[in-house]
């Protein structure tokens, strides 16, 4: 089954930027799951390293589930597929649950200060965002 009702440029413009976003996320997991020395070299602060190397499993397994369902996420919004919704909604509960540790559990408020949550919202938000314009998109008819 095809759908004829095509997109308008935005939809392209969003969705390969939130493949993009995503594929950083995946590309950040990969450095700190294997502790590359290019993710070393991101971070020179000892507290800040220890921090992050003390990062319980569960909290990597949410990230990985967070990058990997959007990015799985971006590719069948790209194909138009309605599957995009909830590999989206996976992303953002992972997403969800590694940021709470990483704001509230990990200490990271005394080693970055209020700074600690910039990110954290940028990412949650940019989740939401995309999550929303899914949504909108299979209101529109853009997704089979």
């Amino acid at each position: 089954m095809t759908n004829s009702n095509k997109p308008n440029v935005w939809f392209w413009v969003i969705a390969i930027i939130a493949l993009l976003w995503n594929g950083m996320g995946v590309n950040q997991y990969i450095q700190q799951a294997y502790n590359t020395d290019a993710f070393k070299a991101m971070y020179p602060d000892e507290k800040v390293m220890e921090m992050i190397q003390n990062t319980p499993s569960w909290v990597m397994g949410a990230f990985a589930i967070a990058v990997f369902s959007g990015f799985i996420g971006c590719i069948f919004l790209l194909l138009r597929k309605k599957i995009a919704k909830p590999m989206f909604l996976i992303s953002l509960v992972a997403i969800i649950i590694q940021m709470f540790y990483n704001v509230f559990m990990s200490g990271s408020m005394e080693v970055y200060g209020p700074g600690a949550v910039i990110m954290p919202i940028m990412v949650i938000g940019f989740a939401l965002f995309i999550l929303w314009y899914t949504k909108k998109s299979e209101a529109n008819g853009w997704l089979s």
